[in-house]
């Protein structure tokens, strides 16, 4: 990692966007205190694709129907 001034960083802004680009952070310091990292993107996350499950999941008729008393009881702990 290193560390660069500011007064440098603008004055070589493509360089040091290169550099971050190829993986390696630069810090940016004004006084000699860090004041910014400059950092490589990650690729940005694939975008949902809805529907994708479409007729493979079947759900049973009677799937939100009332649970049995005896299985009710070994949910609840008793």
């Amino acid at each position: 990692m290193r560390t660069v001034n500011l007064h440098d960083a603008k004055t070589q802004v493509s360089k040091l966007v290169d550099e971050a680009a190829s993986g390696q952070d630069v810090i940016i310091a004004r006084a000699g205190k860090p004041v910014a990292r400059l950092t490589r993107l990650d690729a940005a996350p694939p975008k949902i694709r809805f529907g994708v499950l479409k007729g493979k999941v079947k759900v049973a008729a009677d799937f939100d129907a009332p649970l049995s008393d005896a299985v009710l009881a070994q949910f609840e702990g008793r």
